[in-house]
């Protein structure tokens, strides 16, 4: 079989609402010349069966079933069976627009210097009508995201094109860092190669309440801290120490990992920061890292702002008892 240019991963997990029109928006490429690996990770829903309906009508499917592994044993394995030189990220619920893969291959072929490229989004909700966001659209240069790749993602990550070799050069996506997997790979791929977004928006990107960064905003808040971390040793020419772990130590244990002290507080500052605005979060566990900060500042003398604003959140999202002992900590603080 000839190598084909592009190899489009897209792992599935229960996406049967959305599956079609995301397969379909593949196959309607005007750059045709791709393998479209699609693989089913376990669905209990009717996700395999449209996987193989279509999998019957275009010989560029290749459909892969399996038991459920999760998505980073998924997409590491999506980069291993990949036979294209470049990876096109895909997800099972949103929608690539027709010229998504001609213009991110003209701009990767142009441009040899670059090993991964995004794309702007149209944003909507699970009707698909629009979902109005806030704050700025990915960088555009490479410039521009090394600025900010040490403060967010500065990518959507099944707007994805990458390099294959230089993804499995830095070892795929690192098991320990779920729900953040991309972002952590970024952060390694960022000393490596030049990375930015077209300014153009060729993915329909769909928000969902049950999507990861909604459900599981700690852990993923998490995993982000540590990996800011990680990259912070690699800058500073150290080992990296979660390179090999299947899981992250809780916080406690982040100053004997990285075999320096005050990085546990360090890293809860910057998940209750990243909590405060989630009702999810301060409903559930993420309510206790806050407070947590709070002693620490009491020590570290750093205190994210805020705090006083989130006594009132947590009033109006009913939650009177969590409140009161906020403003308890913030006085004894």
């Amino acid at each position: 079989m000839s190598t084909p240019a592009i190899s489009v991963a897209m792992s599935v997990y229960n996406c049967e609402r959305f599956l079609a029109p995301a397969i379909e928006s593949i196959l309607s490429q005007s750059f045709t010349d791709f393998e479209f690996l699609i693989l089913n990770d376990g669905s209990s829903d009717r996700s395999a069966e449209i996987i193989n309906g279509y999998a019957a009508q275009d010989e560029r499917i290749r459909p892969i079933h399996r038991e459920n592994r999760g998505l980073i044993v998924s997409l590491n394995q999506l980069l291993a069976e990949a036979r294209a030189p470049l990876i096109a990220r895909m997800d099972g619920d949103d929608i690539s627009k027709p010229e998504r893969f001609a213009q991110q291959i003209a701009f990767m072929t142009a441009h040899p210097d670059h090993g991964v490229l995004g794309t702007w989004t149209e944003d909507m909700d699970e009707d698909g009508s629009p979902y109005h966001m806030t704050g700025s659209d990915h960088p555009v240069t490479n410039e521009e995201f090394q600025n900010v790749v040490g403060e967010r993602s500065p990518l959507c990550h099944p707007s994805v094109m990458m390099r294959r070799d230089l993804a499995l050069e830095v070892g795929g996506y690192h098991a320990a860092f779920r729900h953040c997997e991309d972002y952590d790979l970024w952060l390694r791929l960022a000393s490596r190669t030049k990375i930015c977004s077209i300014p153009e928006r060729l993915l329909r990107y769909r928000h969902s309440d049950g999507q990861v960064s909604t459900k599981h905003i700690v852990e993923q808040q998490y995993g982000v801290a540590v990996s800011r971390l990680a990259w912070q040793a690699r800058n500073g020419g150290r080992a990296d120490p979660t390179e090999h772990l299947d899981h992250l130590p809780p916080f406690e244990g982040l100053d004997a990992l990285f075999g320096m002290e005050g990085l546990s507080e360090r890293a809860r500052e910057m998940v209750a920061e990243a909590l405060l605005y989630s009702p999810v979060a301060l409903k559930g566990n993420g309510f206790g890292i806050i407070v947590d900060h709070v002693h620490d500042s009491a020590k570290t003398r750093s205190r994210i702002s805020g705090l006083p604003r989130t006594i009132l959140r947590l009033m109006r999202l009913g939650e009177p008892v969590r409140a009161a002992s906020l403003a308890a900590a913030l006085m004894l603080g």
